[in-house]
């Protein structure tokens, strides 16, 4: 049975000060269905914690580093008129010191996740408060208290099951009682009572993980843009918001590059059929994109929607004449590949090489990189085994529906591209993408040109 819930995520420049966050207040006042709201840390602060976490090497950068962390926060925490709650911020800060300088010494991904928890702690907290200020019914809840993980500190897994078990006890009793919950994203905990982290850009997924749980009515994800576009519009400024979306659509979006939705988002949403909507938190009258599954049908037309790039690429290739009319290569490749929890993009193969596109610095939140000295040492030991890595690529996806059946797609594409060298070109694993590597240099000027061939005004494939 859905609950008439909603829930509601504001991402970090939503919530970057003070008139921000009075603005997120007047969304919420205005829509009486969100009871849950899910924040990120205030823009910026995110990227200091990652210092603190990872880049500090000696006890004297912490002071600086920190500072600039209260400069963020101060103008907030000052607009609050709560004495306790001024003091508990100020603990939080000598207990962030007090990590950092561990840091120093004892660089873990245990370690890390405590510290990178801090911005979302501190920004719940602070949200909530100003929202009382609004004459919102809201309350600060300690999303540790149902986000329950694995201990894969850094990426952790959550147990779908526990989460909805402790929602039941602790949350939805709240909820009936006419409060708004103000609780953290990003952040969870593990069997031991150890602080994790989901990924960065993971409080959209614990936003879609709450509503699941909650079996809510739909999640509204509010951001800086008005929407899901048809491109980057920092890129091309002609770029349209879309309307709608398919499940299908949004997830390959997602994963390929439209940075305003976390790829993870989709997957609780998808399984429990929850809405989810996209929009502005500034321009909250410009509507949005809303994701559903009723994009789905077979009676559309295939079309075009949307181009993406995901930057910060690699291509890895392996070549080995033992693959030569061989068996179990590929699933020794891989085997490796999982047991360093390395994800593939996509992969080409000839009779004795196979070619794999990988994330550079993958979904680390402390931005670590993939190609370990222990991974490629492992994959050396496959044998007679010759590994090539190209970096600096950009992976550009064409997203739509039904591609494979669109005729002629292939040669407008190729037509974009005779300016181009193509590293590497992905057609018919789906039907909702077509893939393409390029140099990070000509990325720009690649979407470019796609885009004036495939969604001008004057071409049949526009966005509809």
């Amino acid at each position: 049975m859905q609950n008439p819930f909603v829930v509601a995520k504001f991402g970090g420049t939503s919530v970057a000060n003070l008139n921000a966050i009075c603005q997120c207040a007047e969304i919420i006042k205005s829509s009486p269905s969100v009871r849950v709201v899910v924040v990120s840390a205030q823009s910026g602060v995110t990227n200091l914690l990652v210092k603190l976490a990872h880049h500090v090497k000696s006890v004297h950068e912490i002071s600086g580093i920190v500072d600039d962390i209260k400069n963020i926060l101060t103008p907030i925490v000052e607009a609050i008129d709560c004495t306790y709650l001024h003091s508990d911020i100020k603990q939080r800060i000598d207990d962030l010191v007090f990590l950092a300088q561990m840091s120093v010494r004892l660089n873990t991904k245990e370690l890390s996740d405590e510290i990178l928890s801090f911005g979302e702690r501190i920004s719940a907290q602070l949200v909530a408060a100003i929202f009382r200020q609004n004459k919102i019914n809201a309350q600060y809840f300690n999303v540790q208290t149902v986000m329950k993980t694995n201990s894969n500190f850094s990426q952790a897994k959550p147990n779908l099951d526990e989460i909805k078990a402790q929602v039941t006890t602790h949350m939805l009793p709240l909820l009936l009682a006419d409060q708004v919950l103000i609780c953290e994203g990003f952040i969870g905990m593990d069997a031991k009572g150890k602080t994790t982290t989901l990924g960065r850009g993971g409080s959209d997924y614990s936003a879609a993980l709450l509503a699941q749980a909650l079996q809510a009515k739909s999640v509204k994800i509010w951001t800086d843009v008005a929407g899901i576009y048809e491109a980057d519009p920092r890129i091309i400024p002609q770029a349209r918001a879309i309307e709608s979306l398919s499940f299908n659509e949004a997830a390959e979006l997602a994963t390929f590059g439209a940075k305003v939705l976390h790829p993870a988002t989709l997957w609780p949403a998808i399984s429990s059929n929850i809405d989810v909507f996209v929009g502005s938190t500034f321009s909250p009258k410009m509507g949005g994109t809303w994701i559903t599954a009723k994009g789905n049908s077979l009676k559309e037309p295939p079309q075009i929607r949307a181009i993406a790039e995901r930057k910060n690429q690699l291509l890895m290739t392996l070549k080995s004449f033992d693959m030569f009319h061989a068996q179990g290569f590929l699933a020794k490749v891989f085997s490796i590949l999982a047991k360093h929890n390395i994800s593939v993009d996509l992969v080409t193969t000839s009779e004795v090489s196979i070619a794999l596109t990988l994330d550079h610095i993958g979904s680390q939140s402390v931005g670590e990189s993939l190609l370990t000295e222990a991974l490629l040492d492992e994959l050396q030991s496959i044998g007679n085994l010759e590994i090539s890595v190209e970096h600096n690529l950009s992976l550009i996806a064409v997203v739509g529906n039904r591609l494979h059946q669109h005729k002629g797609i292939s040669a407008k594409l190729f037509a974009a591209l005779e300016s181009y060298n193509v590293r590497l070109f992905s057609h018919g694993a789906s039907g909702h993408n077509i893939c393409l590597l390029v140099a990070a240099e000509d990325a720009k000027g690649v979407m470019m040109d796609i885009y004036t061939h495939l969604f001008s005004e004057s071409t049949k494939e526009r966005v509809r």
